[in-house]
């Protein structure tokens, strides 16, 4: 951990005619800024920890960087204002920066913020699969069995109740990274960092998020080569027709023993 996860503060608790002072656990936020070869390029409002794997599963997942080898330093700066996470990268994917950049508003939920213009979302789709190069989806009962280990792991949840939780489980259904964060995109990036540091295999495992299927997250998982991805709550019609485009199989309403698979392979919208 690079930063405090959780502080403690002083509550007025009401409990039906009574009330009671009282010290609470809140999550952290704290303005985390991505700066390329000396250029800031995003300010992100993150909880502060694992801040190298969430630099370098920010610049993977949205397509800065094509590989881990194209990161060649990573360094955190902290001030008053914030932290820097301060990184260096190869000269061809720095060019290909300063000719496609944009500006990312620093909200915890915000997906596509900055682009200028429609064609500009749809150049900036990973690309389609093959049918044939897509990987197996797992059945829904390692999915099951994954979403259910979440809560005994998710820690800072636990504690503060305010964030959201990436995990990767293997072949198997067991979880072997979990990732936690105030905003779902940056559980996320952390966890591709973090796997993208471990030597990952991205058809030796799938991804769970406690949280809706946006866009924005099959979109990172697709450009990495995830092929799985699945939500305890609803994905969103974009979310769907990206993973069917993309080949990477989704799930949704994953909680208890029930699971909705939207890329099954006789369903229409694919």
């Amino acid at each position: 951990m690079n930063g405090h996860a959780t502080r403690a503060v002083h509550v007025m608790r009401h409990r039906a005619n009574q009330t009671d002072w009282a010290t609470d656990q809140v999550i952290c936020e704290r303005p985390v800024a991505m700066v390329f070869n000396g250029i800031s390029h995003a300010v992100m409002m993150t909880t502060p920890t694992e801040l190298e794997d969430f630099g370098l599963g920010f610049a993977l997942s949205e397509g800065l960087i094509a590989t881990p080898a194209d990161c060649h330093d990573i360094e955190l700066h902290d001030s008053d204002m914030g932290t820097e996470v301060r990184m260096q990268i190869s000269q061809r994917a720095f060019a290909a920066l300063q000719a496609h950049r944009r500006t990312l508003s620093g909200r915890t939920g915000c997906g596509l913020c900055g682009l200028d213009s429609l064609q500009t979302l749809q150049d900036q789709l990973p690309d389609p699969l093959s049918m044939s190069g897509r990987s197996p989806t797992p059945p829904a009962s390692l999915i099951l069995q994954a979403v259910n280990a979440l809560q005994a792991r998710q820690a800072l949840q636990t504690a503060t109740g305010g964030c959201h939780a990436a995990a990767w489980a293997d072949l198997q259904g067991q979880v072997q990274f979990l990732c936690e964060d105030v905003g779902r995109h940056n559980a996320l990036d952390k966890l591709i960092g973090k796997l993208a540091r471990s030597h990952w295999a991205p058809d030796q495992g799938f991804v769970v998020i406690t949280s809706r299927a946006s866009h924005e997250l099959v979109s990172k998982c697709a450009r990495v080569g995830i092929g799985a991805l699945a939500a305890i709550s609803a994905p969103t019609s974009m979310a769907i027709d990206l993973a069917c485009r993309t080949g990477l199989g989704l799930y949704g309403f994953c909680r208890g023993d029930q699971a909705v698979h939207y890329t099954a392979p006789f369903t229409t919208h694919c």
